[in-house]
C-alpha cells in the first residue's frame, strides 16, 4: 500500500477548505476538523474499521466528531449539519436498507438533541427556522436514501462481476482441462498406432521363438540340465512378452463394448474378490461404502470389472500392511460416481498428469498400462477418470459414469 494515496491528499484539502471557510473560526473547531480529516484518512489503512464492529466503531466515531463539531459551531443552527452525511453515506456504501436507515434516524436525533439546550423559557424558534429545521432533517433522509441506492447498485453491479469472473475461471480450467485431454488423446492415438503395428510384428519372432524353445526341450537330452533350462528360460520370457504384447494390443484396439444393465455393486464385490484372491500378499481391508441411490447402469461388465480391480490393486500397493481401501458409490451429476479411496504413499504432482499415459510407471517392475487402459475404457463407456492425490496422505480415483 502507498504512504500516501491521491484520497488521503483530497481529504485533507477538503478538511482545511472547511476551516479556512468557517464563519467562526474557532480552535476547537480546527482542531476537530483536523481529527476528523485524519480519520477519514487513517480509516481504510486499519484493518479492523473493515470488520463488521470495526465499521460501526467508526460511523458511531464519526458522529460524535460530527456532534462536537456542531457543538462548538453554533449547535442548532452551526454551518456543519451536513457533516452528518458522512457516516450516513459511509454507512449506505457498506450495509443495507435497514443499517442505512438506523444511522439516518441517529443522524437526525444527534441533531436535534441540540434542542434540549435551549432555554425554551427565553428563546423561541420562528415557523420560518421550523420549516429550515424539518427541510435540513429531511435533506439527510433523502442524502441517505439517494446513497443506499447507488451502494446497493454497486454492491449488485460487483456481484455481477464477481459471478462473471468465478464463471470465466471455471471456463479457463474446463478449457485447461480440455486441452490437457486433447493433448492425451492425441499421444495416445500416436501411440496407439505405433503400438498396434509393433505388436503385430513382434507376434511372429515371438511365436518362432517359442516353439524353438519348445523343440530344444524335446531334442536336448535329460543329462543336459543348462541347455533345458536355458530353454525354459526363453519359453518363460517369450510368454511373458507375449502377455505383455497382448495388453499392448488391448490397448490399440478399438474397444467392443458389450453394455447390459449392471448392479454396479456386484461389478465391485467381483473386482475386490478378485484382488484377495489373486493378490494375497496385500495384507489391506477393503470396506464398501455404496449408495442405496445408484441405479444399475448400461456398462461391459467384464471391462468394468476390470477398471475397478486394477484401481483396487494400485491402491493396495500403495496401502501399507494393515491399511485400508474404501470403494464408495454415489449418484453425481446425473451420473454415478465410483471412488476408490487409499491413505497411502500418494503421488507426485510432477507425475500427476502423466500417470494415465502409456508406458509412464513408477513402479520398479512396471510397463506403465494398467491406468492408460482403466482410462480407455471409463473414456469408451462415456465417462470420466480424475483422482486427486497429496503425497503421503493417500489418494483418490473418481469414475463417473
Amino acid at each position: 500500500m502507498r504512504w500516501v494515496r491521491p484520497q488521503d491528499l483530497a481529504w485533507l484539502m477538503l478538511f482545511g477548505a472547511l476551516a479556512v471557510a468557517s464563519p467562526t473560526r474557532s480552535a476547537a473547531e480546527f482542531q476537530l476538523l483536523g481529527v476528523f480529516g485524519l480519520f477519514q484518512v487513517i480509516e481504510p489503512r486499519v484493518p479492523f474499521f473493515s470488520t463488521d464492529r470495526g465499521n460501526l466503531a467508526a460511523i458511531l466515531l464519526k458522529l460524535v466528531l460530527g456532534y462536537l463539531l456542531m457543538g462548538v459551531s453554533g449547535a442548532i443552527s452551526s454551518s456543519y449539519f451536513l457533516i452528518l452525511l458522512v457516516p450516513i453515506v459511509s454507512t449506505a456504501t457498506m450495509r443495507g436498507a435497514l443499517a442505512t436507515a438506523l444511522v439516518t434516524l441517529l443522524a437526525a436525533a444527534t441533531y436535534l438533541s441540540f434542542l434540549v439546550f435551549l432555554d425554551w423559557g427565553a428563546d423561541t424558534i420562528p415557523p420560518d427556522q421550523v420549516r429550515e429545521l424539518c427541510l435540513r432533517l429531511l435533506f439527510l433522509g433523502i442524502f441517505g436514501f439517494l446513497i443506499h441506492q447507488l451502494g446497493d447498485a454497486s454492491r449488485a453491479q460487483s456481484r455481477r462481476y464477481r459471478e462473471v469472473a468465478e464463471q470465466l475461471a471455471a471456463a479457463n480450467r474446463s478449457l485447461q482441462e480440455a486441452e490437457a485431454a486433447m493433448r492425451r488423446s492425441e499421444r495416445l492415438a500416436a501411440l496407439g498406432q505405433m503400438m498396434a503395428g509393433l505388436a503385430h510384428e513382434l507376434r511372429n519372432p515371438l511365436g518362432t521363438m517359442r516353439a524353438s524353445a519348445e523343440v530344444l526341450l524335446k531334442k536336448v537330452s535329460a543329462e543336459n540340465e543348462v541347455a533345458r533350462e536355458l530353454a525354459g528360460f526363453i519359453a518363460s520370457e517369450v510368454d511373458r512378452t507375449n502377455s505383455l504384447v497382448t495388453r499392448f494390443l488391448d490397448f490399440a484396439r478399438p474397444l467392443q463394448l458389450r453394455r447390459d444393465a449392471a448392479d454396479l455393486t456386484e461389478i465391485i464385490d467381483a473386482a475386490v474378490a478378485e484382488l484377495e484372491r489373486r493378490e494375497p500378499r496385500f495384507e489391506v481391508a477393503v470396506y464398501k461404502n455404496y449408495s442405496p441411490d445408484v441405479p444399475p447402469l448400461p456398462v461391459d461388465r467384464e471391462l468394468m470389472q476390470r477398471v475397478i480391480y486394477n484401481l483396487l490393486l494400485n491402491a493396495a500397493e500403495a496401502t501399507p500392511a494393515g491399511g485400508a481401501i474404501t470403494v464408495k458409490t454415489r449418484p453425481a451429476d446425473g451420473g454415478v460416481e465410483i471412488a476408490v479411496i487409499d491413505r497411502g504413499s500418494g503421488i507426485d504432482p510432477a507425475h500427476r498428469e502423466n500417470i494415465f499415459n502409456p508406458f509412464f510407471t513408477t513402479k520398479a517392475n512396471g510397463v506403465g498400462m494398467g491406468l492408460a487402459i482403466v482410462s480407455k475404457i471409463v473414456s469408451e463407456h462415456g465417462g470420466t477418470l480424475a483422482v486427486e492425490s497429496e503425497p503421503g496422505q493417500g489418494s483418490v480415483f473418481r469414475i463417473v459414469l
